[in-house]
């Protein structure tokens, strides 16, 4: 299987751990007697992102990194959410879009120049934007939102971010 290919699988598996962040965050909303939408604009710092903008970016961050890699137009996705339900719609529909990519669709991704609309001029290689950019880019708004959620007393740990393990023997 193409390397270029792998990483999809990791995606849609941290996407699906993000969402059940979501439910376990709802949880501890009704276990509080609090509206879980107040959670939706949480956030770190006051000049970061608040929750809902960290898992569009990394939903974004997913879609684009396929649609670029693979040379197809990405979904369109306008940024309205403010429910955690509209959020599992988005991330649900992320994870479908990625569902539709095969090995196929990656051949020639390691070297198909990638532009960026903020580098002019300028271009980067698949395999480069895939390894310099869309991973790092894409965990550090996961875990941004997982640890937005940590810190609002969310019940979550270690295992809920690594999710589930392909065991073996």
């Amino acid at each position: 299987m193409s390397q270029m290919f792998v990483w999809v699988g990791e995606y849609k598996k941290m996407l699906g751990n993000l969402d059940g962040w979501l439910k376990k965050a709802a949880a501890h909303a009704k276990a509080k007697s609090f509206d879980p939408n107040v959670l939706v604009q949480a956030r770190l710092a006051p000049d970061q992102y608040p929750f809902v903008r960290q898992v569009q970016s990394a939903c974004d961050s997913a879609k684009f990194a396929a649609a670029r890699l693979a040379g197809k137009e990405a979904p369109k996705h306008p940024d309205t959410e403010t429910t955690i339900e509209q959020l599992h719609e988005r991330i649900a529909s992320v994870i479908a879009y990625l569902g539709t990519f095969t090995a196929k669709d990656f051949e020639g991704a390691e070297t198909r120049a990638i532009t960026l609309p903020w580098l002019e001029g300028k271009h980067l290689k698949g395999a480069d934007y895939l390894v310099e950019m869309c991973t790092p880019n894409f965990f550090f708004h996961v875990t941004t939102a997982y640890a937005i959620l940590r810190h609002n007393g969310v019940d979550v740990g270690k295992t809920d971010f690594i999710g589930s393990l392909t065991l073996h023997g």
